[in-house]
């Protein structure tokens, strides 16, 4: 991965680590993990998992330096221990954490346990979780953003955000927010099969240079035909194999350069090596407008949320 492979898609090409490496697609810490820590005995749910642990190793090891974990995932210590396993230094890593709106905490506090917890001086990105607070009359949006920017003043946060934010979202903050305090991050559900997450924000987030992260990316392939949707007429699986044949990639390789070619920087996981280096080469090829488009319309006539769906649907 070259770094004029990476320049050939210029979503994030206004960010880098403090040591000057562009932004890239970045592995994730969510929802498996959460889970699987939740299903766990009281007792052993703030233990670390190893497993994630030996993940995130395997990724760094091979080329990730762009790491996505929240709050809410409970993933902080297992990041901090595969950090420091890893021997990278901090400043050639991308670290990004998200405050959770569901907790009576405040962004302030959330942002000193998080530095605590993943061990660290500094966030990359720090993000809103989602817009829906538990209780806006005693804490909202606005009272956290500025919590959110007092911290980057004081340097704990180089570049901050939001995730899950529609339109309505942002323009609060556009509303109450110096533009030099704007976010600069919306990271959102994207796929063929969920184009815009909410109404309009894709080409919305766009023209304000906001970067667009896309969780979930590979939907259509691992929840849709592994039964979390009715399967009849998929219209991907109908086009992904001439497709994969055409570039010489997997069905994977496919989605997330599509990702990357419609602007979102994708945000993804794998426990293998030869999907962790797959998922990298995405930089070392180009899809087709005419086969963009032929994603776009596929995509289109098939819907499919996988998260928020009483908060959006």
């Amino acid at each position: 991965m070259t770094k004029d492979n990476i320049d050939s898609v210029d979503s994030a090409k206004n960010f880098c680590t403090v040591s000057g490496r562009p932004l890239v697609i970045g592995t994730g810490t969510g929802t498996k993990w959460q889970w699987l820590k939740k299903g766990r005995p009281i007792e052993e749910r703030n233990k670390p998992i190893q497993e994630l642990i030996d993940q995130l190793l395997l990724a760094l090891n091979n080329g990730y330096y762009h790491i996505d974990t929240a709050e809410i995932y409970t993933t902080h210590p297992e990041v901090a221990e595969a950090v420091k396993q890893s021997g990278i230094k901090r400043e050639d890593l991308w670290i990004t954490s998200k405050y959770n709106p569901y907790r009576q905490v405040t962004a302030a506090e959330a942002i000193k346990s998080t530095l605590a917890e993943l061990q660290t001086d500094y966030l990359d990105l720090y993000l809103i979780h989602a817009p829906f607070f538990e209780d806006e009359a005693s804490y909202s949006i606005e009272m956290a953003w500025k919590e959110i920017i007092e911290a980057k003043k004081q340097g704990k946060i180089r570049y901050i955000g939001v995730s899950n934010f529609s339109i309505p979202n942002l323009e609060r903050i556009f509303k109450a927010f110096e533009p030099e305090f704007y976010p600069v991050v919306n990271q959102i559900e994207f796929h063929a099969y969920l184009q815009n997450q909410s109404a309009g924000i894709t080409d919305y987030c766009k023209k304000r240079n906001i970067l667009l992260e896309a969780y979930a990316p590979l939907t259509p392939l691992f929840r849709i035909q592994s039964g979390e949707a009715d399967t009849e007429g998929d219209p991907l699986r109908k086009i992904l194999p001439a497709l994969s044949d055409k570039y010489q990639k997997t069905d994977s390789q496919i989605l997330l350069r599509y990702a990357l070619q419609k602007g979102y920087l994708p945000i993804t996981t794998s426990s293998k090596v030869q999907r962790i280096r797959e998922t990298l080469a995405i930089y070392e090829f180009e899809l087709s407008a005419d086969d963009v488009a032929l994603i776009d319309k596929q995509g289109s006539t098939f819907h499919f949320r996988s998260f928020f769906n009483s908060n959006f649907d």
